[in-house]
């Protein structure tokens, strides 16, 4: 099997020429990809510190189990998105492949244990007198998560199309970081706002929300960079995230909404 120029030394058969069709760098863009996901990391760790981390390792953090579970699932990934994108960086894709078959187990119990958490908050906010709040404000972590699962799958279905399946990746763990970047803005922007739990206004997830995006921002401008376009993976997968922040005002209160929370919250219990 011969050795393509446009591979970045990777054996050319037909998967790789496909892909090199629409990425000619790929080797630039996938060394480009490892200090990406170690940013998504960083921020999350960050962004959890003063309401997780700090408290955790202080002895101080009072919360139900599943909450350490969703955490250990959540970082999980993201070590598991760094290890990925820097074994692909460095050649060594039978073991990337390998490793993927975990990410994909620890993907699939994010989806159950994010609604989970997402249910078991409701009832705590019910039983505080926040219903119809907390209600409406699940819908930021139960859309997040389900948008974060379907571009997961989709990218696996894509396993051969290295070009497109990389860019999905990395667009399902921004989507992710909704929650540690709204952590920050609500310290800054309402500090003691009602405790780190008590719900804020739904158009408040906007903002941290396009913070993070101006990840997918810098990667696409890296893209448009080095191969003279944009990757329509990162307009298609990007611009789904954008609509789902921009509809959750709408749909949070919604009626329809608050009447799936209600079938949602015994079911998950």
């Amino acid at each position: 099997m011969r050795i393509s120029p446009d591979t970045g030394g990777r054996p050319a058969n037909m998967t790789t020429l496909a892909a090199t069709a629409t990425d000619r760098n790929a080797g630039t863009h996938d060394r480009f990809l490892v200090g990406i996901a170690s940013t998504c990391l960083a921020v999350s760790v960050v962004g959890f510190a003063p309401t997780y981390w700090i408290p955790l390792l202080s002895g101080t953090l009072d919360v139900p189990r599943i909450i350490h579970i969703h955490a250990v699932l959540f970082y999980t990934w993201l070590t598991i998105f760094v290890a990925q994108a820097t074994l692909i960086a460095t050649g060594r894709f039978e073991r990337h492949r390998r490793v993927g078959l975990a990410g994909v187990a620890v993907a699939t119990a994010m989806l159950f244990v994010g609604a989970g958490v997402a249910a078991m908050r409701i009832g705590v906010l019910d039983a505080a007198g926040q219903s119809a709040a907390g209600r409406a404000f699940s819908f930021i972590p139960l859309s997040g998560i389900s948008l974060f699962a379907a571009l997961v799958a989709t990218a696996i279905a894509f396993g051969r199309r290295p070009d497109i399946h990389k860019r999905l990746m990395l667009v399902a763990t921004v989507g992710l970081l909704n929650a540690p970047i709204g952590r920050l803005f609500r310290m800054v922007l309402a500090p003691g706002g009602g405790g780190a739990d008590a719900p804020l206004p739904i158009a408040f997830s906007i903002l941290p929300g396009f913070t993070g995006n101006l990840i997918i921002v810098a990667a696409m401008i890296h893209d448009r960079r080095t191969n003279g376009r944009v990757h329509p993976a990162y307009w298609i997968a990007g611009g789904l995230l954008v609509a789902t922040q921009l509809v959750r005002p709408l749909v949070a209160s919604s009626e329809a909404w608050i009447a799936f929370t209600r079938w949602l919250v015994p079911v998950a219990g």
